[in-house]
This record gives C-alpha cells, structure tokens and sequence, in this order.
C-alpha cells in the first residue's frame, strides 16, 4: 500500500466548498482508503491506498463530485513525494507561513514568472509540479496573481510539513 496525501482546492476557504472534514474522512473511508487522517479544515487528507495516484485522484474527484454538487479539483502526492516537495523548498530558513506552494498535476510553464501581475518583493521559482512563492510581507497584502494558480491548489510550507510527516506515521 502507498502512503498519499490529497489536498482539496477552494474547500472551506472564504465561505466557499463547504465540507466538513469528518464528512471528507467519511468519503474517503468509503472509497476503502486505509488509515485516514485529516488536518485543518482547509480538504488535506492523508491515507493509504493500493490504487496509483492517478486511481485515487479520479475516485476523490468523482466522489467529492456527487457529494458537494459540484466540481472539486484534487492534488494527490506520495509521501515520498510530498517529502521531496519540502527538501526542494527554495526557501529553506524563512518564515513557513509566508512561503506557500503551489501544487499543480503537471510541470508549471517555464513562463509562469513571468506571466505574473502585480508582483512587489514576492519570490517565485518553478519546482518539479508545484510553484513555491516566497511572501516577505504576508499574503494578505500582496497584489501578486499568477494565473496557473486557478489550475492547482496551494498549501504553506508549514502545511506540507505537516502532512509529509502525517504520512510518514500512517
């Protein structure tokens, strides 16, 4: 059995994609998901699965689908990988909670920076999968948008070490 982590975009955030985390635990459990852990109430899940990747994330996205009315994008990583998306932080030292990545099913466009608006001091550097964006005055005065990011789902640093170690322990 693998070890994975799934990541929900836009659930409980600003009001919207409204699910429970007991409720998600539910679902997951009756996909037959093993060892199912949730944390915070943002969708981040951990559990342990025979089924590829690309097996849970049509599971998780067709379930969540039929439960919530509506279309739920889902991220899905090994814990093995979730570990090598935290030892590639290009930020390693700097406030956690200011360093966010992004989590994409492909390799962002080499054009990403680039394609930003409203970029101040922010940082931006391409990973394997994801984008990590370095905020050295907070997220919530920053003017940057990137539009890949309506593509993926983002979790700080704080969160994906969380969740490797989550996983590590199922």
């Amino acid at each position: 059995m693998t070890n994975y982590i799934a990541l929900l975009h836009a659930v409980n955030v600003g009001g919207t994609g409204k699910l429970p985390m007991t409720e998600l635990k539910a679902l997951c459990d009756g996909l037959g998901f093993e060892g199912t852990r949730t944390y915070i109430a943002s969708g981040n899940v951990v559990f342990k699965s025979d089924k590829s990747a690309a097996e849970v994330k049509a599971a998780l996205e067709q379930v969540l689908e039929g439960h919530m009315g509506k279309a739920v994008g889902v991220q899905v990583r090994t814990q093995s990988e979730m570990q090598a998306v935290l030892e590639a932080n290009p930020f390693p030292g700097r406030e956690g909670s200011r360093t966010l990545t992004l989590f994409l099913n492909s390799p962002p466009p080499a054009d990403t920076p680039t394609t930003a608006t409203g970029q101040g001091n922010e940082e931006i550097i391409l990973g394997a999968r994801e984008v990590y964006i370095y905020y050295p005055d907070g997220m919530g005065r920053t003017k940057l948008k990137l539009p890949i990011i309506k593509t993926g789902t983002a979790r700080n640093i704080n969160t994906v070490a969380k969740l490797a170690a989550m996983a590590a322990n199922l």
